[in-house]
Formats: structure tokens, C-alpha cells, sequence
């Protein structure tokens, strides 16, 4: 399963850790992703979404399926 957040499209970075010495070693930095279990009142039930910390602030803000609309996305895109 890719670490990629379903609703935003973040992804892996990828930099350099640099040491005091300036030696420099590859790195990723992963996205803060969680799994959720989202209720949809409109449907009256249960979807479970992998998604970023920043993106379930968000649907907690909206709702589910506005911040869906407001991405271009479907509720088979992120449930799929």
C-alpha cells in the first residue's frame, strides 16, 4: 500500500540529513497518515479512509463528502 493521503495526495519527501561535519545522508519524510473510520450522515454509515493528520482536520471542519467535492474526488476514489 502506497503512503500516499488518499484525499490530499501527499506523499514521501525526500531530502538530505546533513551532519555537523556536512556529510550528507538521503532521507524520507513520511506523511502523517492515520486510519480512520469516517461516519457519513447523508448515507447513514461507515467508510474507512487512509488519510493525512491535516486532511481529517479538515473533513472534521467540512464534513466528508463536501471536502470530497471540493477536491474533485468521489467516495469510491478514497474507499477503493
Amino acid at each position: 500500500m502506497a503512503r500516499k493521503c488518499k484525499l490530499t495526495g501527499k506523499k514521501p519527501l525526500v531530502g538530505n540529513r546533513v551532519s555537523h561535519a556536512n556529510n550528507k545522508t538521503k532521507m524520507r519524510q513520511l506523511p502523517n497518515l492515520q486510519q480512520k473510520r469516517i461516519y457519513i450522515p447523508e448515507e447513514d454509515r461507515w467508510v474507512r479512509v487512509r488519510l493525512s493528520a491535516r486532511a481529517l482536520r479538515t473533513v472534521t471542519k467540512k464534513g466528508l463528502l463536501p471536502f470530497l467535492k471540493s477536491e474533485g474526488l468521489t467516495l469510491k476514489d478514497v474507499t477503493a
